[in-house]
């Protein structure tokens, strides 16, 4: 392949997944702002948990990548039958770590806001968002292997337009469960429209019959639909062996491990901004939902990155998957370059989408356009993350986040916060952005994550 017919299909494959990724982000504003409507308390609540989700949901992805970079070097080498048998395996596996962790989540669901130094305002409905969101994982963890499946295979557009389509369930949802019933005047004429009134727990309802009905849908397409996947018609034992779960977990523990320390770095930052009050926690958690806006057209291409890179080194193509490697993240870094100009200079309108209080929209402006600063380093740490992913070399670099974020991210916030305040906490975190971003590029250049790469198991790929 030319230098151009990479870059067209590096495009090809990027834009859905930047869809898929941008849909997650649109269903963030809708809850926030459907619940930011009701005051700074119920979005306080939401808030708090907020660090508390991603790793939860972190941990459940880092499980679904460590098949689905192996479907990827599988399909790579051609080896479609050997494909499925990862596949197979994947389903029994993840269905019962989702089961574990949904365990886990409803058993911490009640203790959980008071350690993460939430107040009695807010606490009760904190612990319901986050009960319901773990009865959900299941259901999760499983959307999160058929997407990861699919766009492995190379299958972009279906998890992108599912993706899509929990975004438009979650508003039909929550517009009904968040909401008492009430009468609207459209055009002229009065309308009664039924709601349940849950405030939070609907909001928490509303995302997880999104999600559930997106993670059967995802399985469709994956078990009967894909031509590279797909499991109707195909004979094969479910059964997970030592070989695949070992390798499983060679890709998938440093990711996951990675997932649970930087999200306690998350929590920890939860800790420090949550005596700033609740104006302070309610605008850095609709300040983090308006900046996803910027960072997950970044994720989206290190998602094609690691399909694209993880396919080249199957089918024995290092030459191309440098290539790839270089083309995903420079498209990566031209856009959220573009994204960060945008957050800059609407950080207000941004703000006032997601809550109407006039502090909130204030601080929360104030620290987006201090973050947004750093969105070009960003997305190099995030794309070349997803470069080194698909290249089955995730040890070094989960270890350079962790560094990053640990040593640099939450000392500098701790000692700003108590003279900057929330200010303070993000200028923190653009520092550190910035520094993860340059070592990320460091590594990529200087070629040693792609001799560290994983070469796939002859017996997997023959």
């Amino acid at each position: 392949m030319t230098w151009r017919q990479q870059l067209v299909l590096t495009a090809q494959l990027s834009a859905p997944a930047i869809l898929a990724q941008l849909s997650s982000i649109v269903m963030q504003y809708i809850d926030a702002a459907m619940v930011g409507s009701l005051g700074k308390e119920p979005a306080a609540s939401i808030g708090l948990v907020a660090s508390t989700t991603w790793l939860f949901d972190g941990v459940l992805s880092a499980a679904a990548s460590g098949f689905a970079v192996q479907v990827a070097h599988l399909i790579g080498a051609n080896a479609p039958e050997r494909a499925r048998a990862v596949v197979r395996q994947a389903i029994v596996v993840c269905l019962c770590f989702g089961l574990m962790m949904a365990a886990v989540g409803c058993a911490i669901s009640g203790s959980l806001p008071h350690w993460l130094g939430g107040n009695t305002a807010i606490n009760s409905d904190a612990t319901r968002y986050f009960l319901i969101f773990s009865l959900c994982l299941p259901f999760l963890e499983m959307s999160f292997l058929g997407g990861a499946m699919l766009r492995c295979s190379g299958n972009m557009k279906v998890p992108g337009l599912l993706n899509v389509l929990m975004c438009v369930l979650d508003v039909v949802f929550n517009f009904f469960l968040i909401f008492p019933s009430r009468d609207v005047n459209v055009a002229g004429t009065s309308l009664h429209l039924p709601g349940a009134g849950l405030g939070v727990t609907g909001a928490a309802l509303g995302t997880a019959l999104a999600e559930a009905v997106t993670c059967l849908l995802m399985l469709y397409f994956m078990w009967f639909r894909s031509r590279e996947l797909q499991l109707r018609g195909s004979t094969g034992s479910f059964r997970p062996t030592m070989e695949c779960v070992r390798k499983a977990a060679n890709i998938g523990l440093p990711i996951g491990v990675q997932h649970i320390m930087m999200c306690l770095a998350y929590i920890v930052t939860t800790i420090i901004v949550a005596p700033l009050g609740n104006v302070a926690i309610a605008a850095n958690a609709f300040a983090i939902t308006a900046e996803s806006l910027c960072y997950m057209p970044g994720y989206g291409i290190g998602e094609a990155a690691t399909t694209l890179v993880g396919q080249s080194l199957g089918a024995g193509r290092r030459d191309m998957m440098r290539r790839f490697a270089y083309i995903t993240v420079g498209s990566g870094m031209a856009l959220m370059t573009v994204m960060g100009l945008l957050l800059y200079l609407g950080a207000p309108w941004v703000m006032r989408m997601m809550t109407t209080d006039a502090e909130v929209i204030s601080l929360g402006a104030s620290v987006l356009r201090i973050e947004a600063w750093a969105e070009p380093l960003f997305a190099a740490s995030i794309v070349c993350y997803g470069v080194m992913v698909g290249a089955g070399d995730t040890k070094i670099p989960s270890a350079m986040n962790l560094c990053s974020m640990w040593l640099i991210r939450l000392t500098l916030a701790f000692l700003l916060a108590a003279s900057m305040g929330l200010r303070g906490v993000w200028l923190a975190m653009c520092i550190e952005l910035c520094v993860r971003g340059t070592i990320f590029l460091i590594r990529l250049f200087s070629g040693r994550w792609s001799r560290h790469s994983a070469t796939p198991n002859p017996q997997l790929s023959t």
